[in-house]
């Protein structure tokens, strides 16, 4: 099982990007994200810090339902 890494926001945001996210808007110090899978919308939330901690990161990819590798894959 590969450990997920600490990374600055900007290199999540893009990774996610790749994967089909979209920025929808920003409240604060988060920037949400969607992509249309179907008639579904999946939404998750980027906190832009410097590091986001690896299990923030976990958090990320479960609502983006994404896995590891493939996040990995896209960095």
């Amino acid at each position: 099982m590969t450990k997920y890494p600490i990374l600055p926001a900007r290199e999540i945001i893009n990774a996610l990007k790749r994967l089909g996210f979209e920025v929808v808007r920003q409240k604060g110090s988060h920037i949400k994200l969607c992509k249309r899978s179907g008639n579904r919308k999946i939404t998750t939330i980027v906190p832009n810090h410097k590091s986001v901690m690896a299990g923030t990161l976990k958090g990320i990819l479960e609502l983006a339902e994404i896995t590891l590798d493939d996040f990995l894959s896209n960095l």
